[in-house]
């Protein structure tokens, strides 16, 4: 068994998301799960987020999304293989 993740930390959230959903948008059919953090409720959000992805699909592929999201402003993304030999 092998799981592809990718987790994501976004810096200034309000303005940074809206590019960062428009590349995960880009490659849906490569994400199974998605997980998104944010300290806060209601008024009180926090300006950073995690997000975190399993991923499918190719090797290739993964790692473009992962270039792609580390070449915006205040993101930081790795990519991360775990598996069970």
């Amino acid at each position: 068994m092998a799981k592809t993740i990718l987790v994501c930390l976004i810096g200034k959230r309000k303005d940074t998301a809206v590019n960062v959903q428009k590349i995960l948008t880009g490659w849906g059919c490569n994400i199974k799960t998605r997980l998104g953090i944010h300290d806060g409720v209601l008024g009180d959000c926090s300006e950073a987020g995690l997000v975190v992805l399993e991923l499918v699909g190719k090797k290739e592929d993964n790692e473009e999304i992962n270039r792609k999201l580390n070449l915006l402003d205040d993101v930081s993304s790795q990519l991360i293989h775990l598996s069970l030999d």
